[in-house]
């Protein structure tokens, strides 16, 4: 299965694992709960799925790699104690505490998390010495003496043999009591997660052409050489770091994340295209409404490559002006929601409080106990992992706007506390609607270069798809109508027309 499937396959253990019954038991119990051993290529994301699984699922997280542990780390060191037998006094060896089953207890304590998953990466790959605690880790469920805590699934990762020199064969009876389930690498899934963590868009554009790049293992008499999707992520925030500072980006330093060097001179020479064709386009000036007539004439002649790059630029610049009326949106929804819950408590109709208690706060110290448990909020569930970057971004965003309008401690009225607050919610609001009508701008700037350049042809398929598939694009066009978006949808997207164009872009 691909990585998406065993994410939602992760997510629907641990709620049947988690399930309890009328008396507070686990329905099913923990000798039958078998561990979650994913088998795939190195670098598809088997980790991250776990990261994201778990903060969907509210649960806790403990991650170890465990090629980085020693027997004595994992199982614990030796002593001796004696006991008695039979009224004769014995020494017997016992184990300190692993230090992995100490980590679940500290992040119990630390989160208040009493369920969660253990998450062992790279089990097959382990020492000699290392190997008998994995085989009785999946089988028994303990490390040494000690047994996971209850409430928590175990979960393992492994790569196949063919990719890895170390690894070790799981036996029969180890394989015998677990869940493993083989993932492969699959463009396709890892693309929709690539548009959420917000993966560079040149690369995203180059995959798109040349999709067989995405993942790559091969070796020859010179050595091993590949290509990950772990690859791809962590030289997206390169090149975005680089060209903050306007630094190059070369073959050299594509080899360093892709280690295929056909691959990376492809991928370094398409940057370099990438960026030309949005100076020579003038990307920012045909979202503006200024297209200079040079550029119809040079896309009419243009391959097919450097088109569909074309249009992935105009989308990305289209996509970040919907970014931000995502982000100005959630910040004025949950800022109106603040407000909301402030009128309410301020006026003595908060249901949680006593009355009393209500009637000795000020307007000012009521605002200032209300934004801080906000921020204890976002602290403890960023602690524990339930939060997405953008989701973090946005609440000090609002926290921080919420420091700048909070009202005046001399204030005794309520309702000029109120409005003294919602000052500030105001401006927010402002800013939001500048953002709703920038957005609807560039998108309506781009659809007149589209149809001009391309009228209703495979580039404006791909246009129209990209807006119909990508999570922002979607919200944005479910609260603004174009017109011309809903009209190429229904022409190019359903029906026979849309099989005949997919069809037709397949074979390029």
């Amino acid at each position: 299965m691909n990585i998406k499937q065993a994410k939602e396959e992760i997510k629907h253990t641990v709620r049947a694992y988690l399930a309890k019954d009328d008396a507070g038991e686990y329905k099913i119990p923990a000798i039958r709960q078998r561990p979650l051993l994913l088998m795939g290529p190195p670098g598809i994301g088997k980790t991250q799925i776990m990261e994201q699984a778990a903060r969907e699922c509210k649960i806790g997280l403990v991650s170890y790699t465990i090629t980085h542990h020693t027997r004595q780390s994992a199982v614990g060191l030796p002593f001796i104690t004696e006991q008695t037998f039979g009224g004769q006094t014995c020494s017997v060896t016992e184990y300190t505490m692993s230090e992995i089953i100490a980590s679940i207890y500290r992040k119990m304590e630390e989160t208040g998390l009493t369920e969660g998953i253990l998450f062992i990466d790279e089990i097959n790959c382990v020492s000699e010495t290392l190997a008998p605690t994995m085989l009785q880790f999946l089988q028994c469920k303990t490390f040494g003496n000690q047994r996971v805590p209850a409430g928590w699934l175990i979960a393992a990762a492994g790569n196949p043999p063919e990719y890895n020199k170390s690894v070790r064969e799981f036996d029969m009876v180890t394989l015998d009591r677990v869940r493993s389930i083989p993932v492969e690498a699959d463009y396709r899934v890892w693309r929709e997660y690539a548009k959420k963590q917000g993966i560079h868009r040149a690369l995203l554009s180059y995959l798109d052409l040349r999709p067989q790049n995405f993942y790559r293992i091969e070796a020859d008499v010179d050595g091993l050489y590949y290509v990950t999707a772990r690859g791809w992520e962590d030289f997206s925030y390169l090149i975005m770091a680089y060209e903050e500072m306007n630094l190059p980006v070369t073959k050299e330093i594509a080899f360093e994340y892709l280690h295929h060097a056909d691959v990376a001179e492809d991928v370094a020479a398409y940057l370099d295209l990438y960026r030309k064709y949005q100076d020579d386009y003038g990307i920012p000036e045909i979202l503006s409404g200024r297209v200079k007539p040079s550029v119809y004439a040079r896309i009419d002649g243009a391959a097919f490559d450097e088109r569909i790059s074309v249009v992935n630029l105009l989308l990305d610049g289209v996509m970040k002006r919907m970014s931000e009326v995502s982000f100005e949106r959630n910040v004025t929804d949950a800022w109106y929601a603040f407000l909301k819950e402030y009128r309410k408590r301020s006026a003595g109709k908060d249901l949680s409080a006593g009355r009393s208690e209500a009637a000795e706060k000020t307007p000012f110290t009521l605002y200032l106990q209300m934004r801080n448990e906000l921020l204890q909020d976002l602290k403890e569930q960023e602690r524990d992992g339930f939060l997405e970057k953008t989701e973090v971004s946005e609440r000090k965003r609002l926290l921080f706007l919420l420091n700048q309008a909070q009202p005046n401690g001399q204030t005794a009225s309520a309702e000029e506390a109120f409005l003294q607050a919602k000052s500030g919610f105001d401006a927010q609001h402002a800013r939001l609607e500048d953002a709703e009508d920038a957005a609807g701008k560039a998108l309506e700037y781009a659809f007149d270069f589209m149809e001009q350049a391309f009228s209703a042809g495979e580039e404006m398929v791909v246009f129209v798809t990209e807006l119909t598939v990508q999570r922002g694009a979607a919200a944005f066009l479910a609260e603004y109508t174009c017109e011309r978006y809903l009209k190429y949808h229904k022409q190019l997207l359903i029906g026979t027309r849309k099989a005949e164009l997919l069809s037709e872009l397949g074979r390029k």
